[in-house]
């Protein structure tokens, strides 16, 4: 791909999100429009890249004051895998929210409908700042397919493939 078909990519990718009212990065105030969760099971902080119908890119700051911590593990804290599992369907719904041109305000929800082909590669502590990657695989009928990783820095923290699936209100 040349820079002019990358520069053509992301211009289209800013046009179909002011489309929707939409700039980035997403924060907190344009994510709860998404996404029904609140503190402190919102496991995403912001949204960075959104090509709609292909991919997202979220953020999340894990800090020692994260609920989970006070039990997993007191004196040595690390992020639940299972939690990290959930931040990746969390983003993969903001994609099927956006892609979709929907918020929940339409009275929709995509729900969490399954996971497949989990692998955690790294311990997530305190301090590390999660980038959670979706990549569109499968749309038929109101059920989605992504595949997604976890990653701290460079490295490679989990990774799985979502199944979400979209249900009307």
């Amino acid at each position: 791909m040349s820079s002019t078909d990358t520069d053509s990519s992301i211009d289209n990718n800013v046009k179909s999100l002011a489309e929707q009212g939409l700039t980035l990065p997403l924060t907190y105030h344009t994510l709860k429009h998404y996404l029904p969760h609140r503190y402190p099971f919102l496991l995403v902080d912001r949204i960075i890249d959104c090509t709609p119908g292909e991919s997202i890119t979220g953020i999340k700051n894990v800090t020692i004051n994260e609920e989970f911590f006070n039990g997993h593990f007191p004196d040595e804290p690390i992020m639940p895998g299972v939690l990290m599992v959930e931040s990746m369907a969390q983003v993969s719904g903001v994609l099927g929210f956006i892609s979709a041109g929907l918020t929940s305000e339409d009275g929709y929800l995509y729900l969490f409908a399954g996971v497949d082909k989990v692998r955690f590669k790294r311990r997530v502590i305190p301090g590390d700042q999660l980038t959670i990657r979706a990549t569109s695989v499968m749309q038929k009928r109101g059920i989605y397919k992504f595949d997604c990783t976890v990653h701290v820095e460079d490295e490679l923290a989990a990774s799985a493939q979502i199944m979400i699936a979209r249900q009307e209100q």
